[in-house]
């Protein structure tokens, strides 16, 4: 590992507080080598609707703190539940405001849906970081279908499998760094 600090932005889909989405960014944060320093967004629902009329030279103040926070970290981690097949509004909404800006070109990137089917928010998931030019692969993402059995009111990781889903999760994240 590099000897600085290699920051990290989490980012929650979920705007409800205390998530399972957030919970497991939680435990990948806690479980993350020493030389990884994240900071968890999960301030999605202050954002403002996006509208090309105020994506100018000027954008609002949210947006431009959004883009710097993006644009200053050395990765990125999105973790997401689906709602009704497709990604959560308020995260669709903040990654359209980041379409005219080059803030995820090759940033190197972890992708989690995790929810009850998530299917289908996944591959929207990655067909929109995708187009945002994001730095990811097959070990930098991760469906965990069926979350609410696996991760409890404290945030713990329940069952082994999953565990283990997110241990080899967090082993090629941080090898993207190396």
């Amino acid at each position: 590992m590099p000897s600085t600090v290699i920051k990290i932005l989490a980012i929650t889909g979920s705007t409800r507080k205390n998530s399972s989405n957030f919970k497991i960014l939680k435990y990948i944060s806690n479980h993350l080598n020493a030389a990884f320093e994240v900071e968890i967004f999960d301030d999605l629902a202050t954002l403002p609707h996006f509208n090309p009329d105020l994506d100018t030279e000027t954008p609002p103040e949210e947006i431009i703190s959004f883009r710097n926070k993006i644009l200053n970290a050395n990765g990125i981690l999105i973790c997401t539940p689906e709602y009704v097949f497709s990604l959560p509004g308020s995260l669709k909404n903040a990654l359209e405001w980041c379409v005219s800006t080059i803030v995820f070109s090759n940033k190197r990137t972890g992708l989690i849906t995790a929810s009850a089917s998530g299917e289908m928010g996944h591959e929207q998931l990655l067909l929109v970081m995708k187009t945002l030019e994001a730095k990811f692969d097959e070990t930098t993402q991760l469906l965990i279908q069926g979350v609410r059995g696996k991760v409890n009111a404290e945030g713990e990781i329940i069952g082994e499998e999953t565990k283990e889903a997110l241990q080899n999760f967090i082993k090629n994240f941080e090898n993207h760094f190396l």
